[in-house]
């Protein structure tokens, strides 16, 4: 094939499918939007839960926590029934499924690495042809996941992490109301979010 000595380890074959219009979110963990839910009415995505839990509690089971996917504007949360009138009750069964077993799996892969993944997110389509289920977009990356080291893991408080929260926490820090545009982001934070990126690559791909 041409080229085949430039594309080899930095390329993958794709397929076209068909956007499905949810985003799959996996929470193994009480961390983030979450947490807060959860300190004011007791539920997560407006699923119940147990009084009493603590920030960065580990959930019984993992939360299958599905949202819209915005063309504009933030993402919002919905219910499974909302996702299974979107998307047909089979569907949504079968995303629902193959989302919590990747969840598992990668975080099993990743404990073995000292990596907790408190929570990650799924995006899917159908096949163009076929309409079979296929993962699209990227997945567990520190864009879509919630890393946390498993040696320093302490139920109670925010964990130190290897993923994009420290940006959120930076932009809360100076006051963003999370409306379009941004602020700058200094230097400095843009060197401690690579270094985060760069570590959590080196725990997966030297362990």
């Amino acid at each position: 094939r041409p080229h085949v000595d430039l594309l080899a380890g930095r390329s993958m074959i794709v397929e076209k499918a068909e956007p499905l219009p949810v985003e799959c979110i996996v929470r193994g963990y009480l961390s983030g939007s979450a947490w807060k839910e959860y300190k004011k009415q007791g539920t997560v995505c407006s699923q119940p839960l147990p009084a009493g839990l603590r920030e960065s509690d580990k959930f019984p089971e993992p939360l299958f926590t599905p949202s819209t996917k915005a063309t504009e504007g933030h993402d919002e949360n919905i219910s499974y029934d909302t996702m299974k009138d979107l998307i047909g009750e089979d569907l949504a069964e079968q995303v629902k499924s193959v989302s919590i077993t990747l969840y598992q799996r990668a975080a099993a892969l990743a404990e073995e690495r000292d990596i907790i993944i408190a929570d990650t997110k799924f995006e899917f389509g159908l096949h163009r042809d076929t309409k079979q289920l296929l993962v699209i977009d990227e997945l567990l990356t520190p864009d879509s996941s919630r890393f946390w080291p498993k040696q320093q893991y302490a139920a109670g408080k925010s964990q130190p992490s290897f993923d994009k929260q420290f940006v959120r926490d930076y932009l809360d820090s100076v006051g963003w109301d999370h409306t379009p545009p941004p602020p700058h982001l200094p230097d400095e934070v843009v060197a401690q979010t690579s270094a985060k990126y760069r570590e959590a690559l080196e725990r997966f791909v030297e362990a």
